[in-house]
C-alpha cells in the first residue's frame, strides 16, 4: 500500500534535467537530482533535441516501477552544432545528424548551404527549432569535407563532443614571445643536474617528453636502498596563472590522442619544445628526490626545481631488451648506461614487493593500438604488450605521486587529489551474487579492502573462467576524479594520491606543481576564478552526488567549506569531466575506424570471446582483430533464452546452453553500421561435429546418454563454441509459435 501511494503522489512530481535522445526516436531526461531517469516516448520528443535542459511532469511509471513523462518546458537550448551530411532530396535540403540521439533531419534553407556539395559533412547551425508538427532549421556553418577523407573521423569527433582544437590568438601570440632554449636567467634558484645521466623512456612515437629517470645504490637508515630521481617538466615555470596558454590549457584540461593524430592541451613550442625532456638539451623540471629501502617503501623525499640535461632518449622496448641480455647489442650501445638501467630495475622489484604488500588490484588486462596507413585506415590491431620497462616507469611515477601527495597533505594548502573510491553498496551487492553464482568460495566485506579483491583474482587465475571473474571484478569498481577532498585511491591502495608527473598533457598536474612550488616558498595558491560549469560539469556532478549515501538517506553532495575550496572543487570537476570527454571522443574515433575497416570484412567468419552478455544478446570480441561485435539474442537459435543477472550469462531454457564472459564462439560479420558506430555478428552452426566432439569430451556416447547410461546435460557453450545448434534449430522449426524470442532493446 505504501509503495501504491509513494507512486500516485510522484505522478504529479515536475523535475528538471537534460534530455538524453535515442537512436530509436524515444528518450530520456537525465535528472538533475540524480534519481531514475525519466523515459520519453517518441511523440514527446519531437518538439526537444538531445541535451536541450527541459521541465517535465511524472506521468506513469511501467510494471518495473521505472517512471514516463511528458515535457512541459523547455529550460534553455545550448548552443550546440550540429555534424551530419548534406543531403538533397526531392527538391529539399537537409542534413542527417551524425549523431543518431538527435532523431531529427534538419532542414535547410537553399540560400543556407553555403559552399557544401551533397554527400559532404558539414556543421550546422540551428536557426529554428524543433516543433511537435516541424522538423528544426539550420544553416550551414563549415564544411568538413567528403565522408571518406583521411582523418575525417578525428574532425566529426572533435565537434561532436566540443573538444577545443584550436588554440586562442592571444594564446598562440604569446607561444611566439617565448624563449627557444632555457637563459641564463631561467637557472636561478634551481639545482644543477645536468651532470647526473637523467633518462627518457617511453614509446617509441613519443613525441612529448614530460618525465627523466635516474637511480643509484645508496645507504638507506641503517640497510641498503637507492635513491630515486624522478625528474618532470617544468611547465609552470613558461605557463603562468591566468595567462593566454594558461586559459586554453585549462579550458582543454588535456591532450587528447586519436590515432595517427594528438590535439595537445599545450601549443607545440612548449610541448614538443621548450617543455619536453628532449635529449642533450637543457631543460627545467621539478624533482622528487626518493629514498626507497629495500623492501619498496619511500623512507624520505624532497622537491626542488632544477636544470637538467637529459644523457638518453629511450624507448620501452630498447629498455626491455638491455634488461633480458646486459651483454647484448642493444646494451651494447648504450653501455654507459646500462648500470643505471640495472639499478632502475631493481628499485623497481622493491617498489612492486612493497604494492603487492599493500595489496593494490593489479589486474592484467589487454590493451590494444591501432595502427594505420597514410590514408588513415587501419591496416592492423595489435595488443600493447607491457613488458619490465613499461612497469618500471609505471612505478616510479606511482612512487612521485604518492610523494607529492604526502608533500601537499603536510603543507596542509588545498589541491587536487587523485580519488578512487570503492565499489558502491548496489556495486558490491552485484559482485557478491556472481561470485557466488559462480561458486568461487571467496566474497568481498561490506568494506572490502583492495587486497580482497587481488586475492580474489589470485586464487581464481588458473581457472578455465578467470578472465570473466577478472572483468567482473574490474566492473565493480567506480571511476577515478579530481577532487580537493582526499579520500585515498582504492585500486592502488595509498591513503593519498595525486597527479604530478604528466603536466605537458594533464592540467591537474600542473594544478600540483603550482602548489608544491608555493609550499617550498612558503607562499599561498590561489585558484584565479571560479571556473564555469559546463554539461559535462553538471553530467558528473550528478553523478557524484548520487555516489554512496548510508543506508535510508538520500546522497548528499559534499559541501565546500570555503570559497576557496569551491574553486578548487569547480576545478577537479571541470577536469574530470574533461578527461571522461577526452575518453568519450578517442573511443568514438576507434569505433569509427573499427567499423570502416570491418567493412571490408562482411561475411568473413572470425573465431571470439564473448565480452559481456546482456538480456539482449551478447557482445564477441574476434580474436587477432580485437575488434567487439553484437550477436542479438534473435541470432542464437530458435529458444528462449533468458539473462541470469547473477552469473552475467544468457541461458537457452531447452538446450541449457550458456554465454558468458569469455565463452569461446564463431561468428560471422553480418552487418556494420558506420553512423551508429555498431558492429553486428551472427553465429555460425558448423554442424553436428563439434557438438558430437563437446559431447565426448564430457563423456557422452551415442544416444545423448553418458557412461553410466544417464541422460546428458546440454554441453556448455565453453566446450563447444557454437553449441552445433541444428538439434535446437530443428526442435525450434517443429515448435514453430510455441516458443518466444526477445526484442531488441
Amino acid at each position: 500500500m505504501k509503495n501504491t501511494e509513494q507512486r500516485v503522489t510522484g505522478l504529479l512530481d515536475e523535475i528538471e534535467g537534460v534530455i538524453q535522445g535515442h537512436r530509436d526516436g524515444h528518450g530520456y531526461v537525465v535528472r538533475d537530482d540524480g534519481e531514475t531517469d525519466v523515459y520519453l516516448p517518441a511523440n514527446e520528443m519531437r518538439a526537444v533535441l538531445h541535451r536541450d535542459r527541459v521541465r517535465a511532469r511524472i506521468v506513469r511509471h511501467d510494471r518495473k516501477g521505472r517512471p514516463e513523462g511528458r515535457v512541459v518546458e523547455i529550460v534553455e537550448r545550448p548552443a550546440q552544432p550540429i555534424i551530419g551530411r548534406l543531403l538533397h532530396e526531392s527538391n529539399v535540403w537537409l542534413v542527417a545528424p551524425e549523431d543518431k540521439r538527435y532523431g531529427q533531419d534538419v532542414l535547410i534553407p537553399k540560400g543556407a548551404t553555403g559552399t557544401a556539395k551533397p554527400g559532404q559533412v558539414v556543421v550546422v547551425e540551428l536557426t529554428e527549432p524543433p516543433s511537435l508538427y516541424g522538423q528544426p532549421v539550420g544553416r550551414v556553418k563549415e564544411v568538413l569535407g567528403e565522408i571518406d577523407d583521411p582523418g575525417m573521423e578525428i574532425e566529426i569527433a572533435v565537434r561532436k563532443y566540443g573538444v577545443p582544437h584550436e588554440f586562442s590568438e592571444p594564446c598562440i601570440a604569446m607561444a611566439r614571445t617565448l624563449p627557444d632554449k632555457v637563459r641564463p636567467q631561467d637557472r636561478k634558484h634551481r639545482v644543477d643536474l645536468t651532470d647526473v645521466p637523467l633518462v627518457t623512456i617511453d614509446g617509441e612515437d613519443a613525441r612529448d617528453f614530460d618525465d627523466a629517470v635516474y637511480c643509484e645504490p645508496a645507504k638507506v637508515g641503517r640497510g641498503k636502498g637507492w635513491r630515486l630521481l624522478v625528474a618532470i617538466a617544468d611547465v609552470s615555470h613558461y605557463v603562468e596563472t591566468g595567462s593566454p596558454i594558461d586559459i586554453d590549457a585549462y579550458d582543454r584540461a588535456t591532450s587528447v590522442y586519436f590515432p595517427r593524430r594528438v590535439i595537445p592541451m599545450l601549443p607545440e613550442k612548449l610541448s614538443n619544445g621548450l617543455c619536453s625532456l628532449n635529449p642533450e638539451v637543457d631543460r627545467l623540471c621539478m624533482v622528487c628526490d626518493m629514498l626507497v629501502t629495500a623492501t619498496g617503501e619511500i623512507h624520505a623525499y624532497q622537491f626542488y626545481p632544477a636544470v637538467m640535461w637529459s644523457h638518453a632518449r629511450f624507448t620501452y622496448t630498447e629498455v626491455a631488451a638491455i634488461l633480458a641480455n646486459t651483454r647484448g647489442p642493444e646494451a651494447q650501445r648504450r653501455k654507459d648506461l646500462v648500470p643505471d638501467l640495472i639499478n632502475l630495475h631493481d628499485v623497481y622489484r622493491a617498489l612492486l614487493k612493497a604494492r603487492n604488500a599493500r595489496g593494490a588490484v593489479d589486474f592484467e588486462t589487454t590493451e590494444t593500438q591501432i595502427v594505420c596507413d597514410e590514408n588513415g585506415r587501419i591496416e592492423k590491431i595489435v595488443p600493447r604488450t607491457r613488458n619490465d620497462a613499461h612497469r618500471l616507469i609505471e612505478e616510479s611515477m606511482l612512487a612521485a605521486n604518492v610523494c607529492s601527495a604526502d608533500f601537499i597533505q603536510q603543507g596542509k594548502h588545498p589541491g587536487l587529489y587523485r580519488v578512487h573510491e570503492g565499489p558502491t553498496p548496489e556495486k558490491k551487492d552485484i559482485l557478491r551474487s556472481y561470485l557466488k553464482a559462480m561458486g568461487v568460495g571467496m566474497s568481498i566485506t561490506d568494506e572490502p579492502a583492495p587486497a580482497e579483491f587481488q586475492k580474489i583474482a589470485e586464487a581464481v587465475k588458473e581457472r578455465p573462467d578467470a578472465q570473466q571473474i577478472h572483468t567482473m571484478l574490474l566492473r565493480s569498481m567506480q571511476q577515478a576524479i579530481y577532487t580537493p577532498i582526499n579520500s585515498g585511491h582504492f585500486g592502488l591502495a595509498y591513503d593519498a594520491y595525486t597527479h604530478f608527473t604528466s603536466p605537458i598533457r594533464r592540467y591537474p598536474d600542473l594544478l600540483v606543481h603550482r602548489v608544491i612550488k608555493a609550499i617550498l616558498t612558503k607562499q599561498h595558491y590561489t585558484l584565479p576564478v571560479l571556473p564555469t560549469p559546463g554539461e559535462q560539469h553538471e553530467k558528473l556532478a550528478r553523478r557524484l552526488a548520487s555516489r554512496v549515501a548510508p543506508p535510508g538517506q538520500k546522497p548528499k553532495k559534499p559541501v565546500a567549506t570555503s570559497r576557496e575550496m569551491q574553486a578548487w572543487e569547480a576545478a577537479g570537476l571541470h577536469c574530470s569531466a574533461n578527461e571522461r570527454r577526452a575518453d568519450e571522443a578517442s573511443r568514438d574515433v576507434e569505433a569509427w575506424l573499427k567499423c570502416k575497416y570491418m567493412r571490408e570484412h562482411l561475411g568473413e567468419e572470425y573465431g571470439g570471446v564473448v565480452s559481456a552478455a546482456t538480456s539482449f544478446g551478447i557482445f564477441v570480441t574476434l580474436d587477432q582483430l580485437y575488434v567487439e561485435g553484437l550477436v542479438h539474442i534473435t541470432e542464437l537459435g530458435g529458444e528462449y533464452f533468458k539473462f541470469d543477472e547473477a552469473r552475467q550469462e544468457l541461458r537457452g531454457e531447452r538446450t541449457g546452453i550458456r554465454y558468458a564472459i569469455g565463452t569461446r564462439v564463431r561468428v560471422q560479420v553480418s552487418r556494420v553500421d558506420l553512423d551508429g558506430r555498431r558492429i553486428d555478428f551472427r553465429l555460425v552452426r558448423e554442424g553436428e561435429e563439434l557438438e558430437l566432439r563437446a559431447m565426448k569430451d564430457k563423456g557422452v556416447g551415442e544416444g545423448g546418454k553418458d557412461k553410466r547410461g544417464r541422460k546428458a546435460a546440454a554441453p556448455r557453450a565453453e566446450h563447444s563454441p557454437i553449441g552445433s545448434l541444428r538439434s535446437a534449430v530443428k526442435k525450434a522449426a517443429a515448435n514453430k509459435g510455441k516458443g518466444r524470442r526477445k526484442g531488441r532493446p
